[in-house]
C-alpha cells in the first residue's frame, strides 16, 4: 500500500490527542499499519531536544534550529522508513507548528524558516510535507480555559493569550498558502462533532470508509 502522512496541528488545548487515538483505531480496523509519532520528538535524539526546547530558555534562532534538527532525525529515522513500507504515519505536529510558534508567535524570520524547511525536508524527490494536515482551530481564550490547572505548563503553554493569537494566525496563513493540504477542524464544538469532522476529512479523500 502507498504510505500516508497525516499531521495534526493546533494550539495547546485544542484536543488533538483524543482524535489521533481514534484515527489509529479507524485505520487499523481497515487493515492499515499505523506509525504514531510526534514533534518535536519521535526518536531518542529528538526527544532529548524536545526536553530542551520545552524547558530551557533560549533565543529564537537557537529554538528554530533545534526544532529542525529534531525534525531531520525524525524524518530519517521514523517518517521516511514508515512511509516507504506503506504505513499510515500520524504525527502530532510537524513543520506548520514551527511556522506558527517560532515564526508568527515569536516573530522569527519566516524566510529563514522556509530555507530550513527546504534543507531539512528534502528527500531527493521533493520537499516532504504531510499528505493531509488536520488543523484543530480553537480560540485561544477557550484553549486557556481548558488548560487552566490541568498540569504544570511548559515554556510554550506559559505564554500569553496574545502569543497564541499570533500562533493561530500563523496556522491560518499556512492554510491559505496550501489550502489543498489542510482540513480546518472547528475544535470548539463538542468532541463528537469534532470527531465526525475529522473522519469526514479522511472519507472525502477515500482514505477511510464512511462510518457504519
Amino acid at each position: 500500500m502507498t504510505g500516508l502522512f497525516i499531521s495534526f496541528e493546533g494550539i495547546d488545548g485544542a484536543g488533538k490527542s483524543t482524535h489521533i487515538s481514534a484515527l489509529v483505531e479507524a485505520f487499523e480496523a481497515q487493515g492499515r499499519r499505523v506509525t504514531l509519532t510526534r514533534e518535536p520528538g519521535g526518536t531518542p535524539l529528538a526527544e532529548k531536544l524536545r526536553t530542551l526546547v520545552l524547558n530551557d530558555a533560549m533565543e529564537p534562532l537557537c529554538e528554530a534550529l533545534l526544532m529542525f534538527a529534531a525534525r531531520r532525525d525524525h524524518l530519517q529515522q521514523v517518517i521516511e522508513p514508515a512511509l516507504a513500507q506503506g504505513d499510515v504515519v500520524l504525527c502530532d505536529r510537524f513543520t506548520d507548528a514551527t511556522f506558527a510558534y517560532q515564526g508568527h508567535g515569536r516573530g522569527f524570520d519566516l524566510a529563514v524558516l522556509s530555507t530550513l524547511e527546504r534543507w531539512v525536508q528534502d528527500t531527493g524527490q521533493g520537499i516532504r510535507q504531510p499528505d493531509l494536515t488536520l488543523w484543530f482551530d480553537l480560540p485561544p481564550a477557550v484553549a486557556a480555559a481548558r488548560l487552566a490547572n490541568a498540569r504544570t505548563p511548559d515554556r510554550f503553554e506559559s505564554e500569553s493569550q496574545a502569543f497564541f493569537e499570533r500562533v493561530a494566525g500563523g496556522y491560518a496563513a499556512r492554510m491559505k498558502a496550501d489550502p489543498q493540504r489542510f482540513a480546518r477542524i472547528p475544535a470548539d464544538h463538542p468532541p463528537e462533532r469534532v470527531g465526525q469532522a475529522v473522519r469526514a476529512a479522511l472519507v472525502d479523500r477515500s482514505w477511510l470508509s464512511p462510518s457504519p
